[in-house]
Formats: structure tokens, C-alpha cells, sequence
């Protein structure tokens, strides 16, 4: 199973630069979309079922913020899933959160983490969001279950996945309170599948739109497709698609054998 994960920094805003022929040639049998910034009835049909090349069309699922134009998350999916669930927690859900689409006993979770903001101003959200998700992963995987934890999390998590780490150490996405939860919520029994596979540096996801950042690859790494330690062995890759355009984020890929 092919899973691609990006933020698109606003499905109507990556629409008109050329969303529909990328998915249409992804290759993907699930696509996790990030910071839709739309409900699905602002959406164009080809939005909301985009052809694939192989045969057919995705089906998409919303999980659509209260408040318009802001955050949302959204799947599609070539076959169709078994279940199509949100996290449950109305703190969360009011801002779309969390999309999960379930596959027998996998679940593929879609996940647009907050961003803790100037001087950690929702910190305390981000990381209650944070202990939220890892609770609902942990809760699943005691039950025999495996998942894929994709998305935006917001945090680089070590001084290789950001270009500049000393002069961020206090800006939001490196904070020392997020960097710790990562530390936390790998050794609780998850695997970052991009570093399974690279201990690269100058490997990112996102790029300020200011400063020409993107072409100078001054980046972070706060894309992830994050898994239970069961299902890390038939992860079979993991990389970063930086070639391609449209959001200040790429997407991000992994294959797994299920």
C-alpha cells in the first residue's frame, strides 16, 4: 500500500496549481491532506473526486474546521475504506484535526498537528492535541491494531531536521516542551519511518515562503508518517518528494506491505 501525506496549505489555493494532475498520477492508494482551509461543498468536483490514471476516481473524506478557511484534514482513498472516523474530541474536531480511514485492523490517520505560536501562545493546546492523538494511537495498538500516523505534526524533532537549530530554540515548532513529547512518543514504541531509512541531513518538508528558503533548502522536517513498532518492520520506504510545488510543504511517501 502506497500512502502520501502533504500539507497543502489550502486545497483551493493548490487547485489552481496543479493538485488534480498531481493526484491523478500520484500513484497512491491513500492520500492524507493537510490544511484544507475549505468545507467539501466549496469544493470543485474535481476536488472532491479526482480521476486517478490508474482507473476510476479517489473518494475524499472531510474533517472540516468550524471556522471558515482555517485548518481541516481530508483522505482520499482508491478503495473505498471500511470505516471513516474523526478523533471524538470536540476540542479537537471543531478545528478538523484529525481525518482516520480504517483498513480491517489498520488505521490511517490524516493529522494536521497545532502550531504552538510566537512565545508558545498554544502551546498547552498543541500539546494536549499531542497527548490526545498518542493516547487514541496507544489505546489501538493494545487492542492488536496497527497505524499510520501521517501528517503536519508541527515539531522538528532534532538539530538535523531543521538548517538552523540554535537560532530556533525558542520559536514554535522547536520548542524544548515539543521536542520532549517526540522524544516521548517514539519511546513509547513508534517508528519515524523517514529516518529508518536516512540519517541524511538537509532533508525537509517545509520551507518559509520568505528569503527564496525553498531554493536555498533553508528547511524544516515537520512532515511525518510516524507507525507502531509491529508494523515498522513491513514499511518497505519512506521519502521526501521535494520536487514537488504548490504548498510551502512537499508531500511526503511511504510503501507498506499489509
Amino acid at each position: 500500500m502506497k500512502i502520501i501525506s502533504w500539507n497543502v496549505n489550502g486545497l483551493r489555493a493548490v487547485e489552481k496549481k496543479g493538485f488534480a494532475a498531481w493526484i491523478s498520477a500520484c500513484g497512491a492508494d491513500v492520500v492524507c491532506i493537510q490544511e484544507t482551509k475549505a468545507r467539501p461543498e466549496q469544493l470543485s468536483d474535481e476536488l472532491r473526486s479526482p480521476v486517478c490514471a490508474a482507473g476510476g476516481t479517489y473518494t475524499s473524506f472531510f474533517s472540516s474546521a468550524r471556522r471558515p478557511g482555517y485548518s481541516g484534514t481530508a483522505l482520499y482513498v482508491r478503495s473505498a475504506p471500511d470505516a471513516f472516523e474523526i478523533l471524538g474530541d470536540a476540542a479537537f474536531d471543531d478545528e478538523g484535526r484529525v481525518s482516520i480511514a480504517w483498513y480491517g485492523t489498520l488505521a490511517i490517520i490524516s493529522a494536521y498537528f497545532p502550531n504552538s505560536q510566537d512565545a508558545g501562545a498554544r502551546l498547552g493546546y498543541k500539546l494536549d492535541f499531542c497527548h490526545a492523538i498518542v493516547a487514541y494511537c496507544n489505546a489501538l495498538v493494545a487492542k492488536g491494531c496497527d497505524v499510520v500516523l501521517c501528517g503536519d505534526y508541527n515539531i522538528a524533532h532534532q538539530p538535523i531536521d531543521l538548517a538552523n537549530p540554535k537560532a530556533n530554540e525558542k520559536n514554535p515548532g522547536y520548542l524544548p516542551e515539543e521536542r520532549a513529547w517526540m522524544d516521548e512518543f517514539l519511546a513509547a514504541g513508534y517508528c519515524d519511518t523517514f529516518r529508518k531509512f536516512s540519517a541524511e541531513p538537509n532533508q525537509y518538508t517545509w520551507w518559509s515562503y520568505r528569503f527564496h528558503a525553498r531554493e536555498k533548502n533553508i528547511g524544516w522536517r515537520i512532515d511525518y508518517a510516524c507507525v507502531n513498532a509491529a508494523l515498522s518492520d513491513k514499511v518497505r520506504s519512506s521519502i521526501i518528494q521535494s520536487d514537488v510545488f504548490g504548498s510551502d510543504h512537499c508531500p511526503i511517501a511511504i510503501e507498506v506491505a499489509v
